[in-house]
């Protein structure tokens, strides 16, 4: 071997002494980067655990205001305030809520179906229904601002059943199950029906519900002059105040007092539980 050879050799091995060397720490910078992987993976688990949907997301509220209707003599003027307002409270008081205003049959059944679809076995469900209600066959219809009513049969055609979707939130398997109807007024279909349907009937409550009609049973109630109907006024002055059915009991009685007797809202309850409307209801009831 001459002396350029043996400087050749050399050289190689100095460049491949350095390559292993490079390579050696490029391996174990990664197997570094990759156990501070690991441990931060451990660590963002250990340290914010899986957050689950609080008990507030099972309740629920639909709310329907009406107050446009083409054959009354001028619209309502309390309907769809009383809505909103309920609405907003409801919010705060963790409701998921649905309002919908001056709903068409479609509007209703479309809203109906989406409440539906979010009831679960724990979910308190209340509904509200601020406009004309009419029963048929001794049952009570929210009517639509789109229904076109003639004769008694039409009412079942156009109108939603408030004890129907009672019912629905039974099959669905809702803990509780409320109803506010404030729907009591004079209607302006009764100059065609041959049977003289004044008010509403008594609503029917299914296992573990609470309902709260705006007058007596077989009783008109006329509105009031505020921007708010007396009922929701009432109610809404009493949602943290209990529990629902003393709630609903006390805006009965202050409705009574407040109409000085002429209009008693009736109430109607086969609750089996405490069930709160405020926003302590999150803690537990």
């Amino acid at each position: 071997m001459n002396l350029t050879q043996l400087c050749l050799s050399r050289r190689s091995i100095a460049v491949a002494t350095v390559l292993i060397g490079t390579v050696s720490l490029a391996i174990g910078a990664h197997a570094a980067l990759s156990i501070r992987s690991l441990d931060a993976t451990k660590a963002v688990g250990t340290e914010q655990p899986v957050v689950t949907t609080a008990k507030s997301s099972a309740r629920l509220a639909l709310v329907i205001g009406n107050s446009h209707y083409p054959d009354a003599n001028e619209p309502l003027a309390q309907p769809i305030n009383d809505a909103r307002a309920l609405g907003v409270a409801l919010s705060h008081d963790g409701f998921d809520v649905d309002v919908v205003e001056d709903a068409t049959r479609d509007d209703m059944t479309r809203a109906v179906a989406r409440l539906k679809s979010k009831i679960r076995h724990d979910s308190v469900v209340l509904l509200f229904f601020g406009g004309y209600g009419v029963q048929a066959g001794h049952e009570d219809y929210m009517i639509p601002v789109d229904a076109k009513i003639w004769k008694e049969r039409d009412v079942r055609r156009d109108g939603v059943s408030v004890e129907s979707v009672l019912d629905m939130m039974k099959e669905q398997g809702a803990r509780a199950k409320l109803a506010v109807v404030d729907a009591s007024r004079r209607n302006p279909y009764e100059r065609r029906f041959r049977a003289y349907s004044h008010g509403l009937a008594p609503i029917n409550a299914p296992d573990n519900a609470l309902i709260l009609s705006s007058a007596t049973p077989g009783k008109v109630a006329d509105d009031s002059k505020g921007a708010d109907s007396i009922l929701v006024s009432e109610l809404l002055n009493r949602l943290n105040t209990g529990g629902a059915e003393a709630v609903f009991d006390q805006t009965s009685v202050a409705v009574a007092r407040a109409s000085e007797g002429e209009q008693v809202p009736s109430v109607s309850s086969s609750l089996a539980e405490d069930i709160r409307l405020g926003a302590t209801e999150n803690a537990g009831s």
